[in-house]
């Protein structure tokens, strides 16, 4: 295990963010930020142990608790973006190594492949499940969690993973069922860059090599902000970027939807510091990101409504902003 104290620059640097004439200033100044990992969680069925890194704060009290789950092949050290800015800001960041991550390399032909997806959402329950294992494994962190304020987080296939915590339900391509996987420990959610309906709006690879992307959006009835590029057209689906915007309009109960202007897949580059996969490049946008779903995230968790009133405002009114927020 190795431990890991960081001076939080990088969310320093981003406190104040224009967009042509609207700033967003922060209510909240960073602080230092201690980060641990691998913290090992037994997983028997599994196939090997889940191993997950934890960021927090190194002050503050009452702290609430945001679990993120990367993409397809990424892994807990992935998402420094947004993973370094909300603990530097008063969020603990649990991310988990799911299955698919390259650093397991899980070959196309073992036997649970098919069940990734699940596997994926049951490291999710598993980490809120020893929650109180993974608070004593950071220094100073005991008895500084908020239990009561959980979240959760995904880009990608991860969304889809964070969506099943909210309600959203994978249907099986031959019943048509889908089994209720929500988990009421989750008050909130962030959905980025997330797949929507299957069915027919998929590609012909993406229905063959993807079948667990036929989700229901009916019942994810739990608060989410979705968030999507409007130039993210996935290779995944016939339909273009309005795709991405399923998780929103297909679902129930109070939501929010924020389209970045311009923005691909990697959403100007959360996926990491200067990652290849990032096509769209923006340091701009990945900022305007970090703070809005900062806000929001106070908001949904019912900490303080300034900040998500402060960025609509801004964005509503900015002469050339970088994005739009709507909600329902």
């Amino acid at each position: 295990m190795t431990t890991s104290t960081a001076s939080a620059a990088s969310a320093a640097s981003v406190a104040s963010t224009s967009t042509s004439t609207s700033t967003f200033t922060l209510a909240l100044a960073p602080t230092p930020v201690v980060s641990v990992k691998p913290v090992v969680l037994e997983a028997p069925g599994r196939g090997e142990d889940l191993q997950v890194r934890i960021s927090a704060p190194v002050t503050g009290s009452g702290l609430p608790v945001v679990v993120l789950s990367h993409g397809f092949g990424s892994s807990l050290n992935g998402y420094g973006p947004l993973a370094d800015f909300w603990a530097a800001h008063g969020f603990v960041v649990v991310q988990p190594t799911h299955l698919d991550s390259r650093t397991v390399g899980l070959a196309q032909d073992d036997p649970r492949t098919p069940r990734i997806w699940r596997f994926r959402v049951e490291d999710v329950k598993r980490v809120l499940d020893r929650i109180d294992l993974l608070e004593e494994a950071v220094p100073g962190l005991g008895g500084r969690l908020d239990r009561t304020r959980i979240a959760v987080a995904g880009h990608s296939f991860g969304g889809q993973t964070a969506g099943n915590l909210l309600g959203l339900r994978v249907l099986d391509p031959v019943s048509g069922q889908g089994e209720d996987l929500s988990d009421a420990r989750v008050k909130a959610g962030v959905l980025l860059a997330t797949a929507g309906k299957g069915g027919a709006d998929l590609t012909p690879f993406a229905a063959e090599h993807f079948p667990f992307m036929n989700p229901s959006f009916e019942n994810m009835t739990t608060r989410a902000l979705v968030v999507v590029g409007d130039r993210d057209d996935s290779p995944l689906s016939v339909r273009g970027p309005e795709w991405l915007a399923d998780p929103y309009a297909l679902s129930p109960g109070d939501k929010s939807l924020l389209t970045l202007f311009g923005a691909e897949h990697s959403l100007g580059g959360i996926a990491g510091y200067e990652v290849q996969e990032t096509t769209d490049e923006h340091p701009g946008r990945v900022a305007l990101l970090q703070r809005v779903t900062w806000a929001y995230l106070r908001h949904a968790l019912g900490i303080e409504d300034d900040s998500w009133t402060a960025v609509r405002k801004a964005l509503s009114s900015g002469a050339d902003p970088l994005g739009r927020i709507e909600s329902k």
